[in-house]
């Protein structure tokens, strides 16, 4: 599945959220990852983001697309973080 990632938290959590998503995700933007995520990778990432932030100050939206093939992205501007490039 593929999986859009954006959160707002407080700045001192902005650097732990930052590197455990990294470990996952894609950084495609400040505050937003993407990435293809197992069900089991995604629940992971969901507990491990659920042990960083504070639930009442901070949040993190997920949004979960079955297949990456549905996900469309238009940029305007720089795109920040280029994904699709092959090495």
């Amino acid at each position: 599945m593929y999986v859009v990632v954006v959160y707002d938290v407080e700045q001192k959590r902005v650097g732990k959220v930052c590197q455990f998503l990294r470990r996952y995700l894609n950084w495609v933007q400040n505050s937003a990852f993407e990435g293809e995520l197992t069900e089991g990778q995604l629940e992971e990432v969901i507990a491990g983001i659920r042990d960083i932030v504070n639930r009442r100050s901070d949040s993190v939206y997920f949004y979960v697309i079955p297949d990456r093939r549905w996900c469309r992205r238009r940029v305007v501007g720089v795109e920040k973080n280029i994904t699709d490039a092959i090495l």
